[in-house]
């Protein structure tokens, strides 16, 4: 894959309006979903994104027909051979874990390479395998890949040993071709888990509980059906926009905000006294996403009180966390991030200085961050993780002079055609 990089000249106000695209984690969980399915899945307006393209390396690498049709994926599941699969591709994500809870109902037996994705310290497997092993699953972790048995599965009810997402999802997979009732108790309801089971409610699958931390899955043995789904927008993705608007200082109109999965962020915004008003309330094509249209206006930013840190949904969403760490560069006083999920990422955040922000580390998951900073340009190497590297192009566009950032592929994991969306908005942004 092509080394890319950023050529940022930075403070400048941004203007106009960008519309908010289909979510990345959603996509990556659905994608591994349709292995579920011997019929034809329709995807409609799948994010075009590295993480995503990986994911389809893996999946035609062990029997799946995939053709992209204009902006809809096209799935077709062949005779699936899993010896066969793309190490390479499957190690540079961390969601190719998710198919572990599709292939035990194709295979007694299995193995797939450890699972890659944002350097982030040390990210457990074990509450994925925790969970599946309540089906009669049995996964040994090898050297360089992760060996699994599934024979006589068997529906369960029990309760998970983290409310993760990616946890949550594996476990729905590994319910949903299991004939009889699952219970899966301190689930995640976040946006991902939520696009996932009406994905599978259009399988036919029976899921009760929807939207909360209790599921009850029905399980079909048998799933042969053509099917078209539309997935919900990406409450990431707008936060990433917010954050561009909060740093620039710009009057801009972000459209398709997926306003239930950004509510507490735009109320802790709100009291840092960032002014906005929704413009438009509106039901998403897919009939269960609910968008508003949003405009940002010029805000002078205070420094929180209290810390911020995220919790599972509906607190302020784990990856949204990095966009409050650039957010208080520009915000009066001290503001303390705590990160406690991740060991290292909010080491990361100290790569803020280097653009004139002032930072300190306190201990491996917590920054105090004091602003108003006056943010300087600089060349930076990408942070090997999405989020992080986000900010530090946010910061980029709010520093005034020429900044380079290298080695962008971080960031196209997770956002389709960011240097031309920004161009749009009035970016001095170029890819070389």
């Amino acid at each position: 894959m092509e080394s890319l990089n950023f050529k940022i000249e930075g403070g400048k106000k941004l203007k106009g309006e960008v519309t908010i695209l289909k979510a990345k984690n959603s996509a990556v969980s659905i994608l591994c979903a349709s292995l579920l399915n011997k019929g034809v899945t329709r995807l409609k307006k799948v994010p075009k994104i590295e993480e995503v393209f990986r994911i389809i390396e893996v999946l035609q690498s062990i029997g799946m027909d995939v053709a992209w049709e204009k902006d809809d994926l096209v799935l077709k599941r062949k005779k699936l051979n899993i010896k066969k699969i793309n190490k390479e591709s499957a190690t540079k994500t961390r969601s190719a874990i998710m198919m572990i809870g599709s292939l035990i109902h194709e295979f007694d037996s299995f193995s797939i390479p450890h699972a890659g994705g944002c350097k982030l310290g040390n990210r457990a497997v074990a509450p994925h395998f925790g969970a599946l092993q309540n089906f009669n699953v049995k996964i040994e972790t090898k050297k360089s890949e992760y060996k699994v048995t599934a024979k006589n599965l068997v529906p369960s009810d029990f309760l998970l040993s983290e409310q993760g997402d990616t946890v949550t999802e594996n476990a729905i997979l590994g319910a949903s071709r299991i004939e009889g009732e699952t219970v899966i108790r301190f689930a995640s309801c976040n946006y991902m888990v939520v696009d996932l089971c009406h994905f599978l409610i259009s399988l036919g699958i029976k899921i009760e509980g929807v939207g909360t931390h209790t599921l009850k899955i029905t399980g079909v043995k048998n799933i042969d059906k053509n099917v078209e789904f539309e997935m919900g927008e990406d409450p990431i993705e707008a936060m990433f926009f917010l954050s561009s608007a909060i740093v620039t200082n710009s009057k801009i109109t972000i459209k398709r905000i997926p306003i239930d999965y950004l509510s507490l962020e735009l109320f802790k915004l709100k009291e840092m006294g960032f002014v906005y008003k929704i413009k438009k309330s509106y039901l998403g094509e897919n009939g269960f996403t609910n968008l508003v249209d949003l405009e940002t206006f010029p805000s002078n930013m205070m420094a929180l009180k209290e810390k911020i840190h995220p919790l599972p949904y509906p607190g302020i969403n784990i990856d949204n966390l990095p966009f409050f760490a650039v957010i208080a560069t520009q915000a009066e006083g001290e503001t303390l991030i705590h990160d406690w999920v991740f060991e290292k990422r909010a080491i990361y955040y100290t790569e803020l200085e280097k653009l004139g922000a002032t930072v300190v580390l306190a201990d491996p998951h917590r920054v105090f961050i004091r602003g108003k900073s006056k943010l300087q340009a600089n060349e930076i190497v990408t942070p090997p993780a999405l989020r992080p590297a986000a900010i530090i192009l946010i910061a980029m566009l709010g520093a005034e002079g020429t900044s380079i950032l290298r080695n962008v592929y971080s960031i196209n994991r997770g956002y389709e055609d960011l240097s031309n969306r920004l161009r749009n908005l009035g970016a001095k942004i170029n890819v070389f």
